[in-house]
């Protein structure tokens, strides 16, 4: 039997791009894919809910797409259910084919199948022994529900609702967090009456709350309902039952998205059969990112550390890294997160609340969208940066609401990765007119 130097086990962001990267490094490479190439994020994960979420602005921008209409039924109406479903029908298979085409270069042999692990250097898939001298686990994860009665044909979770035949009159999702306040952002924009039910006193409690507060500021505008402090105790048919300050509520609606959060794929790969230590969180790693078994490593949502793509990509060139003797720093702390609504919301870097609760000093710097002539032009001036710099004037964090703030973030954490001070940004010259100006205006 040939051993090879990597197994990796799920082709999704950090297989794929980790499989590529290994082999451009000399490594020979086998990945497994039970499912379909590119996993939860090119399925139903990042790419489809973003064909939700910028369906407005892609009719408007996008000349290519207009051979989709009906995209839209009409300009001043919501988008058609069938013209999202038969562009998302198109455009996935084609990223599929891309990533085959990846994964064809020599070094890489792409098994699909599932694989489960044997012990430290093997996995069997369908029968068949695959050996190798390191393996990386990289299964993703899956949507969870509540510990809740649940019953009815009209409750989705995030992958089914990226799957449905005709637009709802009425959402309600259950859940403030990422994928939950994209979807009341993108069905709002579609003229769904949105609802939204949470636990929690505010929506996106990782992000910057006076941020996330303005957001939901934003879509409440917009016609959406939040429930904030709400525990929901079933769901059964068409009706969600939740207590809000002590007082049992319904809500009816003809869709229900539960929106509660992810689990770690750890079940059915043999973590158990070869000892590796994990728990509902995810499977437990140090900061090589390689199990308790060595030689067995575990990148992205399945070790639970940051349920992101571009995380668990960063973590398979670090693993790849290690292996090689390749000294590289990578910052953990500084991966940038989105959230896809309208308008976004982005951020890198410590929050204020998070400042504040470790006693650090900070100083913060803010700039409006309002007086941003692209944003004016674009009729985008709902927005607000906050750069937050330590008590040595160097960048340590943004977080910004508006548009293309995934766009400003990214610039910014190029920024404060390099140790940029203010000073620094203050004499980069910025295209005008770009939103992106924002970031030196906060400083002026």
């Amino acid at each position: 039997m040939l051993m090879t130097d990597l197994i990796i086990i799920g082709c999704g962001p950090g297989g794929y791009t980790t499989a590529a990267y290994a082999a451009r490094h000399g490594l020979t490479v086998t990945i497994f894919e039970k499912g379909e190439l590119g996993g939860t994020c090119l399925n139903v994960g990042c790419i489809p809910t973003k064909i939700y979420s910028h369906a407005a602005e892609i009719l408007y921008e996008c000349f290519e797409i207009r051979e989709y209409e009906p995209f839209y039924d009409s300009p001043d109406q919501g988008a058609s259910m069938h013209g999202l479903m038969r562009w998302k029908n198109d455009i996935l298979p084609k990223l599929r084919k891309g990533l085959a085409t990846l994964l064809s270069v020599p070094g890489i042999t792409l098994v699909n199948g599932e694989a489960v692990l044997k012990d430290a250097h093997t996995v069997t898939c369908e029968g068949k022994d695959y050996e190798a001298h390191h393996i990386i686990i990289a299964t993703g994860a899956h949507p969870l529900n509540l510990p809740i009665p649940l019953a009815g044909t009209a409750i989705k979770d995030t992958t089914g609702i990226l799957d449905l035949d005709d637009m709802p009159d009425t959402l309600t999702v259950v859940g403030a967090g990422v994928v939950g306040m994209e979807m009341a952002s993108a069905f709002a924009i579609s003229d769904v009456n949105v609802t939204v039910i949470e636990y929690l006193k505010e929506c996106l409690p990782s992000m910057d709350q006076d941020l996330a507060k303005r957001l939901r500021k934003s879509l409440e505008r917009r016609g959406v309902t939040f429930h904030m402090q709400s525990a929901v105790t079933a769901v059964v048919n068409n009706t969600v039952v939740f207590e809000e300050k002590g007082e049992t509520k319904t809500v009816d609606s003809d869709l229900i998205l539960m929106a509660t959060g992810r689990g770690p794929n750890v079940e059915g790969i043999g973590l158990d059969t070869v000892g590796i230590d994990y728990d509902r969180h995810g499977i437990k790693t140090d900061d090589n990112l390689m199990t308790s078994v060595p030689d067995i490593y575990a990148i992205g949502d399945v070790n639970g550390r940051q349920m992101l793509a571009h995380a668990a990509e960063m973590q398979g060139r670090q693993v790849v890294d290690h292996l090689l003797g390749i000294k590289r720093h990578y910052r953990p702390d500084l991966v940038p997160s989105a959230v896809f609504t309208y308008p976004e919301l982005a951020a890198v870097g410590p929050t204020e609340q998070q400042l504040k609760a470790e006693g650090r000093k900070y100083k913060v710097y803010k700039s409006s969208f309002r007086s941003n002539g692209r944003a004016v032009l674009m009729c985008t001036t709902e927005g607000l940066v906050k750069l937050i710099a330590d008590d040595n004037d160097r960048l340590i964090a943004c977080h910004v609401l508006g548009n293309h703030a995934a766009d400003i973030v990214q610039e910014a954490t190029a920024l404060i990765q390099m140790g940029a001070t203010v000073e620094d940004l203050r004499t980069i010259v910025h295209i005008h007119p770009t939103v992106n100006e924002v970031l030196r205006d906060a400083v002026e």
